[in-house]
Formats: C-alpha cells, sequence, structure tokens
C-alpha cells in the first residue's frame, strides 16, 4: 500500500512541503467509494470520503456511526488466565486479604491502577497499597527488592501494565500471589505467576492486541462482576470507570478499532459528566474549556499524568486519578501541571542535543539515535518520537549514569521495534529490553551500546526499515474556507474518535493568503487565511517554531500557500467557531 501511495501523483504537486513531506491524496478507489456512499445515505462528501478512508461499507455506517460496547466488548475470557485470576482477586476480596499493586508509571499503568482502587473503594474492601517503581532508581517493571517486600507483607500482588518479562522479580515473591495484567509483548516462556492476562502473549489469538494495559484490567473487572452475579452478588457499575480506559487507551497510543473506539467514545461521555475528582481537577490545570475529545486526553491530560512519573514522584499521576477528595486533587493536579512545565524544558534541552547528535551520525540509516549523559530517562522517549518524526526512521534516545545506559524507542508503521528489541536483549546485547510493534524501553551496558545499536539496525533493516524514503503526509482532500461550517466538522466527528489507527481526516486549503500571524508560548504558532473571495479562518500550529514551519510562514512576504491540517470546532464566549489545526504548508 505504501508503494501504491508512492506511486500516485503527489497531491496538488506538493513533491516536498515546508516540513519535508510529499503529500498523498485519496486513491480513486476510495472516491468512488466515498461517492457511491454519498448516494446512498446522503450524508456529507466529506463525511463519506472519511469513512470510505477507514474501510467502512455503505450499509455499515449507522452502525459505525453509533458504536454501543455491548455489541463490540469481547468476553473476558477468550483472555488465557482470565476467570483464574478475576477469581483469586475475588477471593482476596472477600476474605480481607491484603492487596498490593504494582503499576508502570505512564498513564497506562495509573489508570489500570486507579481502576483497581476505584473498584476496591465501591467495594468497601480494604484499601491496597500502591506500588510504582521510581523510573531512575528502579526502572520499568517489577524487580527483586521490591516484590520480595510487598510479598512478606501481601497476600495478593497485582501487576499491572508490566510483569510479563519479569520472571526474576516474581519469582523473588515468595509467599504472595502475583496476578499479571499486562499487554506488553510476551516472549516464549511466562513468569512464574499464578496467572498472567496479557492478549500479546505468544499463545494468544492476538485479535485483542490492541488492547492498551487497562482495557485489560477493565475485562478483569467485567469477569469479577460476572462471578459476583453468579454468586448472588452485586459489583460497581462498570460504565462509570470507562473515563479511565478512554484516557489510557488514547495515552498509550492504542488504535481506536474494534472495542477500543467504543471505549474512548464512551468515556468521553463519561468524563464529560465530571465526576471523577482527579479529572476534573486535571481537565481544570490544563484549561479545558469544552467538552473532551481524542486530542484532549492526548495532549493535555494524558502529558500531565504523565509528568509525575517522568521527572517528579512516580505515583502522583496515579494517585491523582484515584483521587475522591476534590480538595487533594486540586493540589496534585496544580503538582503535575508545574511537573509537565518543567519536563517541557528538560524536553527541550535533551530535543536539541539528540537531534545535533543525531543528524551529525546520519538520518538515513535504518535506525536513528543518540546517546548523552545524564539526559533524563523521563524525557527521552518524547525525544525519541521527535528524532523518528524528523528522520522517518525508527529512533533509539539513551540517558547515560555510570556503566549504564537507559533508553525508548519509537517506531515507524511496518516495523516493529519492540520484537528487534526483545532480540537483542536474549542476544546479550542489552541488559534487558521489551516493549511493543511502536514503542519500546531497554537498559544497555555502556560499553554495549555501539555494538547494541548496530545490531538492532540490522534487525531493523530486515524490516525495510532503512527503505523508507521522505516521509509521506496523507491528505483527504479539498475545502475552501467557506465550507468549513460548524455542521460540517460536527458530523465528520460522528465517524470519530479519531487517532492511532484511525486517523482523522486532513483537508487542505488550497492557494490561500495568510492576513494575520503572531508568535505564541511555547513555539506555537496563530495565524489567520483566506481564499479571497471573503472567507477566512483561524489557525493555530503547535511547535511550528522549533522547525521549519512556523518561520515560513511568519515570513510569508504576501505569498499564497495550500495550507494542510485538521478542523477543529473552538468555543469561546459562548459563540462555536471553527478552527484549523495546522499541520503543513506549502507553497502555492
Amino acid at each position: 500500500m505504501k508503494e501504491e501511495a508512492r506511486l500516485r501523483t503527489a497531491f496538488l504537486g506538493v513533491e516536498q512541503s515546508l516540513t519535508g513531506r510529499r503529500w498523498i491524496g485519496p486513491g480513486p478507489e476510495t472516491d468512488r467509494l466515498a461517492e457511491a456512499m454519498a448516494q446512498m445515505t446522503a450524508l456529507p462528501r466529506p463525511l463519506c470520503q472519511t469513512l470510505a478512508r477507514l474501510g467502512v461499507a455503505a450499509d455499515d455506517t449507522e452502525a459505525y456511526l453509533a458504536p454501543t460496547l455491548r455489541d463490540l466488548l469481547p468476553d473476558p475470557r477468550s483472555l488465557r488466565d482470565m476467570e483464574h485470576a478475576a477469581a483469586r482477586f475475588l477471593r482476596a476480596v472477600r476474605g480481607g486479604e491484603r492487596i498490593a499493586i504494582f503499576a508502570d508509571y505512564d498513564v497506562d499503568g495509573g489508570t489500570s491502577a486507579a481502576l483497581l482502587i476505584d473498584w476496591l473503594r465501591q467495594m468497601r474492601a480494604p484499601g491496597p497499597t500502591l506500588y510504582i517503581p521510581d523510573r531512575i532508581d528502579e526502572g520499568y517493571g517489577p524487580n527483586v527488592p521490591a516484590m520480595r517486600d510487598l510479598a512478606a507483607r501481601h497476600d495478593l500482588i497485582l501487576c499491572v501494565d508490566c510483569g510479563t518479562l519479569s520472571h526474576e522479580a516474581i519469582a523473588a515473591a515468595k509467599g504472595a500471589d502475583v496476578v499479571v495484567l499486562d499487554h506488553h509483548l510476551g516472549a516464549e516462556t511466562l513468569p512464574p505467576a499464578l496467572a498472567v492476562v496479557n492478549p500479546n502473549r505468544q499463545d494468544e489469538s492476538g485479535d485483542l492486541a490492541h488492547l492498551c494495559a487497562a482495557a485489560v484490567v477493565f475485562l478483569m473487572l467485567v469477569e469479577a462482576g460476572r462471578q459476583l452475579r453468579d454468586a448472588g452478588a452485586q459489583g460497581p457499575d462498570l460504565m462509570t470507570m470507562l473515563d479511565l480506559v478512554a484516557l489510557a487507551t488514547v495515552a498509550d497510543v492504542a488504535p481506536l478499532i474494534g472495542v477500543n473506539r467504543a471505549f474512548v467514545r464512551q468515556g468521553l461521555h463519561i468524563m464529560a459528566r465530571r465526576a471523577r475528582p482527579g479529572l476534573v481537577a486535571l481537565a481544570d490545570v490544563a484549561r479545558m474549556d469544552t467538552a473532551p475529545n481524542a486530542y484532549h486526553l492526548g495532549f493535555l491530560l494524558g502529558p500531565r499524568v504523565n509528568a509525575g512519573g517522568r521527572i517528579g514522584k512516580a505515583d502522583l499521576g496515579a494517585r491523582l486519578l484515584a483521587c475522591d477528595n476534590a480538595t487533594e486533587a486540586r493540589a496534585m493536579a496544580e503538582r503535575l501541571d508545574q511537573l509537565n512545565s518543567e519536563r517541557r524544558d528538560v524536553e527541550a534541552q535533551v530535543r536539541d542535543a539528540a537531534l545535533a547528535q543525531a543528524e551529525a551520525r546520519g538520518l538515513d540509516a535504518p535506525l536513528v539515535w543518540a546517546a548523552g549523559e545524564g539526559w533524563h530517562p523521563g524525557v527521552v522517549g518524547i525525544v525519541a518520537s521527535r528524532l523518528k518524526e524528523r528522520a522517518n526512521r525508527p529512533a533509539i534516545v539513551i540517558g547515560l549514569e555510570g556503566d549504564e545506559g537507559k533508553g525508548s524507542g519509537r517506531s515507524i508503521s511496518g516495523v516493529d521495534l519492540g520484537a528487534a528489541i526483545q532480540r537483542l536483549a536474549s542476544e546479550g546485547l542489552l541488559i534487558k529490553g521489551g516493549g511493543h510493534k511502536m514503542a519500546a524501553g531497554l537498559s544497555v551496558a555502556r560499553d554495549q551500546i555501539e555494538a547494541a545499536m548496530t545490531r538492532l539496525s540490522e534487525l531493523l533493516a530486515k524490516q525495510g526499515a532503512g527503505a523508507a524514503g521522505p516521509a509521506e503526509m496523507r491528505v483527504d482532500g479539498l475545502l475552501m474556507p467557506g465550507a468549513a461550517t460548524v455542521d460540517l466538522v460536527t458530523q465528520i466527528e460522528s465517524a470519530g474518535p479519531f487517532g492511532a489507527g484511525a486517523p482523522g481526516p486532513r483537508y487542505v486549503f488550497p492557494d490561500c493568503q495568510i492576513t494575520f500571524t503572531k508568535a505564541l508560548s511555547g513555539a506555537h504558532l496563530k495565524l489567520r487565511f483566506g481564499d479571497g473571495m471573503g472567507a477566512s479562518l483561524d489557525a493555530i500550529c503547535f511547535g511550528a517554531l522549533d522547525g521549519p514551519l512556523g518561520p515560513a510562514l511568519m515570513a510569508h512576504g504576501g505569498g499564497r500557500f495550500h495550507l494542510a491540517g485538521r478542523l477543529d470546532i473552538n468555543s469561546w464566549g459562548g459563540r462555536q467557531t471553527v478552527q484549523l489545526r495546522l499541520e503543513d504548508a506549502a507553497p502555492a
């Protein structure tokens, strides 16, 4: 499909935009299907274009535009060990046993822990112990000292968003049962836990491989509810917990397909009720003044929850999400907001240094990587994302301290970075490593970094990483400023939520003149543009001044541009207007 796109004529002839990308428009087959759908359903053509590109058949539009969780929710027992895990969990609850939750320090781990804490609180069970490892001192996942200590004081340890590869640490948890609820890629052998529930186990079908850890925890609670009903008892209302599942799904960049789409869609409705003190406080400090959408989850709430695990207190985000006191939640949210600002400053310093090093090494290899002394482990993953976007190659960024380096990687579509990292660990070139197709983490000895990165580059080259040309940007079609109405955007959003695996539509406004620009804090750019026929639109371009796009548009000199981006509804003073979230531009 990538090759087919490359053979097509560049959209509007844009072979190299201001950000160096080639624009690719919809193919003739998509156009044909969209036209037929528009005639059959009387839906707007731009909406039909989006549905056709997402693979929705004309007969399925009604069901797709109104998905129900009842129809899409999988049977929890389709996952191995699920029934056993839920039964052990309920036995601990009924018996008043001491429960510990060992969670990862990111949003997925925090929401997974908060789901369990909320459920136990509603069941009036004893409060569990929450343990989240320090990113710097302990690293990712269960470790032997922590698990040994927790086992000495608890009867059941639930490892959420971690544990699938933690053989030694789980073996050290003598005297306690361990249940793993995870989604990271599994190895050929499982750790010695009582149950390992993971859709990415080697012996799973892969049908639910797109679930994040919070979704796995949610399914375990669904199964627990079923077992409670079978015993004549009643559990908490799980639908009210979907706000947490939605946040985790989007923030962990899980593809918005199948049940994930229903999780996020329903979760956004729950979040809009503002019933969870932690999320209300977080939304307020993030200055969210409209109903939440997937963009808010991924770019406003998620980074703030993550900030505690990146450069602050590791459990702060999870404690905020589980908090049921508005005053305490407000204090924690303000602290996370402050940490997020500090994180951005640290990230900028590491990003500049890593980019300079990677450029000096060359951005055309199968792997782009950089390593630096004292680079904060909490930001290396974000910086790896920036390198990946810049080079259109998988990227690894490593922070060095002492004899060891801790790094994170991000991949491109079609290249399984997690499997390659796991292979590297099995070959002894890494201290440890693992992850997903698109993201992975690793620890490596300082004197092994060059050898490890050379070998990783070889493994990724076999997957075609080095064959990737300049980045391409898909666009769905043309729009004129006068056609971008609130009604149209509302109808298009009915095909959402949009995100990983189901990208939102991107439109090009052709041959437009920029009439106003203003630099904003955070390297953002605000502008206004029109088509010369009276219609105009406002646009915002986030981070534009950190790259070539912002300076070029500010120095437009009256020239005309093709402007590409996604449409949002902006609410201000009780009035709704359409705004373009600008992503790229090319001289007209």
